[in-house]
């Protein structure tokens, strides 16, 4: 595997090639061209749709050529891999667009910035993204959503899980448990759960990360990740939702800064807590705060920002965390679900009740899902008993 100054230097020198084979490209373009200028006299609409047709397949093939170069024999593979997703998305997309907008779409799609190309093999990017669609809300919505969420809740009670078993203070199980805790964000992204790498290490799976990371959570690098990880083993929405449960009324969480929009997903939110605060404890929130910092931890190892011995730490202080609060995999779940749910009341996104389904799916498949179909992964590793006193020795 290369390093990075090795794919930079070889990135650049592919720069460099394909910069120069599309000036040539353009050159000759240019002379056809005017070569095909002549008067209606002379001209043949036939003929000229014949050259014309000609040229655009010759062009088509001169940009596979140049991708050809621009990304090495990896990259490529991926790309063929992908091809029917790429396909069904651009379809997706495009669908009732005009053909401008399609003509955009496509060279943003193949434009010079590998990460959008990355963003394009994006899988379900639903979990992280630091604000949801503007929609409207009324009081009939949020009552169908909480019926959404009772019910994924009872869906995920009724499912079978192992009991509890005990950890010895250095198991080696800590460490696979604490990559599970990754769990529900891997199985919607489609993240490998066999180890601590979340994909494997080539040029567009990278760029996929690093374009998640940064576009979903603002994520620019090592502080930044440190910052958000302390930030939610710490506060997160733990803090959030016990706040929120105190509050005699939503004014009181509210500042001069809101606007109409703000003031409204703050009264959403503080309905919510509300209506559960007398069943839910804070401590509830853990699986919501812990979930997604593991899943932060991984992706930070995977994009080098983090020592693998780094994220094992870190993944260790959360596994604390998750059994000090939570009993078992389906009360992380619930959990996880509690706080997606309050999550997108303050987003705004009226779409919340088809991301509960998503997340109740993802569990659903790490609880009971057939191992040869990469499924079962909690059920085959046990809930950690909660110790009452020091660690099983």
């Amino acid at each position: 595997m290369l390093d990075i100054d090795e794919i930079r230097k070889r990135a650049q020198q592919a720069r460099e090639r394909a910069a120069d084979s599309m000036r040539e490209m353009a050159e000759k373009s240019e002379e056809l061209a005017q070569k095909i200028e002549v008067s209606d006299a002379q001209q043949s609409p036939s003929v000229s749709a014949a050259e014309v047709e000609e040229q655009i397949a010759a062009n088509t093939q001169r940009q596979v050529e140049i991708l050809g170069q621009i990304f090495d024999s990896d990259t490529m593979a991926q790309m063929a891999v992908n091809e029917e997703l790429l396909q069904k998305m651009v379809q997706d997309k495009a669908a009732g667009a005009a053909e401008s907008a399609v003509e955009t779409m496509m060279g943003d799609l193949f434009g010079e910035d590998m990460g959008i190309l990355a963003a394009a093999l994006e899988t379900l990017d639903l979990e992280e993204a630091d604000g949801g669609e503007e929609g409207a809300f009324d009081p009939e919505t949020e009552e169908r959503l909480y019926g959404t969420l009772e019910e994924a809740m009872a869906r995920l009670a009724a499912m079978p899980e192992p009991e509890p078993v005990p950890y010895q203070k250095n198991d080696a199980k800590w460490e696979r448990f604490g990559i599970l805790l990754s769990g529900i964000v891997s199985t919607l992204n489609d993240h490998n759960l066999d180890g601590m790498d979340v994909e494997e290490h080539i040029p567009v799976m990278e760029q996929k990360i690093v374009s998640l990371v940064r576009r979903s959570w603002g994520i620019d690098g090592r502080s930044d990740l440190l910052d958000m990880i302390r930030y939610l083993s710490q506060e997160g929405y733990i803090l959030r939702y016990q706040l929120y449960s105190e509050a005699p009324s939503p004014e009181e969480l509210m500042d001069e800064t809101m606007d109409e929009d703000d003031r409204a997903s703050v009264s959403r939110a503080w309905r919510f807590a509300q209506r559960y605060k007398r069943r839910y404890a804070p401590g509830f929130m853990a699986g919501w705060d812990v979930g997604r910092a593991a899943m932060l931890a991984r992706w930070g190892c995977y994009l080098g920002w983090l020592t693998e011995s780094e994220a094992v730490g870190i993944l260790w202080d959360l596994s604390q965390r998750a059994v000090e609060e939570l009993h078992g995999w389906r009360e992380f779940a619930q959990s996880y679900l509690f706080g997606g749910l309050m999550w997108k009341l303050l987003c705004g996104d009226c779409t919340a009740g088809s991301y509960l389904g998503y997340i109740a799916d993802a569990a659903a498949d790490l609880l009971t899902g057939k191992a040869e179909q990469g499924g079962g992964q909690w059920r085959d590793c046990p809930w950690p008993a909660r110790r009452k006193i020091g660690f099983t020795v």
